[in-house]
Formats: C-alpha cells, sequence, structure tokens
C-alpha cells in the first residue's frame, strides 16, 4: 500500500513539473506575442523611414543637376514599402529685394514673382518624406517638420544664389515595389537683381517650420512672422554692404511610373 502511494506522488510530481513548464512556455509566448511583436514592427517601421530618407536624399541630387543645368534629364528609382508616392501641393515662394536705384539716390522695392512650388511626396503611415525647392523634408508622428538635407541656396562672397524648382505634374502611385521617378528640364531662366540692401524671404509650406530654421540658422535670416494657419512662415535681412541676389528659375516636369 505504501508502494502504491509513492508512485501516485511521483505521478503528480511530474505532472506538477509539466504544468509549471507549460506555463513557463505559454507566458513566455504571451510575453513575445505582447511586447516583442509590435517591437518587431516598430523596428521595420524605423527602418523603412530611414530607407524613405536616404533614397529621397539621393533623389535630391539627382533632380538638383536639372535643376541647376548639369543634365537635361534624370531618372531615379525608389523602393515602396506601402504608403503613396505622388506629386501634390500647393505652396510657394515669395521673395521681395530692397534695391539701390542709382537714378532716383534711392532704395526701393523690386517686384517679383510668387513662385508656385509643388513636392514629391512618399507618404507612409504618419511619416510624410519629400523633396522641396532642392531639399529634403520630413514630417513624423509627432506632427513636427525637419530638414533632411539642405536646399540649395548659397551665400558667399556678397553674392546670393536662391534657386527655384519649380515642379509640373500630378502623378501618384500607392503600394510597394520599386517605382521611377524622372524629372525632365523646361525653359530655365536666371534673374540678376544688383545692389540688393534687402531680402525678404516668405516660404508657405507644409514644412514652413523646417524652412524657418533652416533660414534662420543657415543664412542667418531672422524669423520675422511665422503663421501656423496658413503654414506659412516670412525672414528677412539687412545687407551691408549691399549684395547681388540671382533667382535660378528652373521648371521641370515629373513623372512616375
Amino acid at each position: 500500500m505504501k508502494h502504491s502511494i509513492t508512485k501516485d506522488d511521483g505521478a503528480v510530481s511530474e505532472m506538477v513539473d509539466y504544468s509549471i513548464i507549460l506555463g513557463i512556455i505559454l507566458l513566455a509566448t504571451a510575453i513575445i506575442t505582447v511586447a516583442g511583436v509590435p517591437m518587431l514592427k516598430h523596428m521595420q517601421e524605423t527602418q523603412h523611414t530611414e530607407n524613405m530618407e536616404q533614397s529621397f536624399q539621393v533623389l535630391a541630387l539627382n533632380m538638383n543637376k536639372v535643376v541647376f543645368g548639369n543634365a537635361p534629364s534624370q531618372s531615379v528609382e525608389l523602393k515602396m514599402y506601402g504608403g503613396e508616392l505622388s506629386i501634390s501641393g500647393d505652396n510657394e515662394i515669395i521673395i521681395d529685394l530692397q534695391v539701390w536705384n542709382s537714378t532716383s539716390n534711392a532704395t526701393e522695392m523690386e517686384p517679383t514673382d510668387a513662385y508656385k512650388i509643388k513636392r514629391i511626396e512618399n507618404s507612409y503611415r504618419d511619416t510624410s518624406i519629400s523633396y522641396e525647392n532642392t531639399g529634403v523634408w520630413a514630417k513624423y508622428e509627432d506632427g513636427g517638420a525637419v530638414m533632411i538635407s539642405e536646399p540649395r541656396i548659397t551665400y558667399a562672397n556678397n553674392v546670393m544664389v536662391i534657386p527655384i524648382s519649380s515642379i509640373y505634374g500630378s502623378d501618384s502611385l500607392s503600394g510597394s515595389g520599386l517605382v521611377r521617378v524622372t524629372a525632365d528640364a523646361t525653359s530655365k531662366n536666371v534673374y540678376k537683381y544688383e545692389n540688393v540692401s534687402m531680402i525678404n524671404l516668405s516660404v508657405t509650406s507644409d514644412y514652413y517650420e523646417a524652412w524657418g530654421r533652416y533660414l534662420n540658422e543657415t543664412l542667418q535670416m531672422p524669423i520675422i512672422m511665422e503663421d501656423s494657419n496658413n503654414r506659412t512662415v516670412n525672414c528677412s535681412k539687412i545687407y551691408h554692404p549691399n549684395v547681388d541676389v540671382y533667382v535660378i528659375y528652373s521648371p521641370m516636369k515629373i513623372t512616375i511610373d
């Protein structure tokens, strides 16, 4: 009788051990499912975003060759991870210049156009990466806009060069896989303004905050006004001595296929 009880105790002990091991396995599986899978998904999305940023920096290098007349046409392949790649935007850049008129011996405002600028944008979940006016910009889940690569506005030796890459087109594609973005140059014009004593730049864009930081921190143009309702930032600077300004207006036909 005692021998039989000993056997039963061993069986119960084995069953308890098996239940504990099974419980540990189930608990580990639950932890992996609850914590590991979302973490892996987040890592994948972060990698996708980084790849998008790098791809758009390559895109900008090639598009800017067309803007500055170094190539009549450029084509770049981009990999999409879902979301949408499109040509969109109702943005603009307004350039106001104060110049010296030697005839009247006084300064006067030089009239310029309001240049319309579209963007090439890849939207993936809550992230948007865009090529806009020779620069690359991003907006993330928190809504903040940042600059990925600088626009090609230059200032050196009392000369400022302001490129305007005006994009034409309305293509869009969504899904995953490789797509091709092609830029073809149209007519390009260069406008020269001499003896400029003040430059005022107004940018209307979904990335206006990042534009403001760039103009203020890189070109030392103080922010005069920032309007979140109209997505506009205005920066201005007085120059001593006067400077020469070149505005390169370079429209491009963009296709996505």
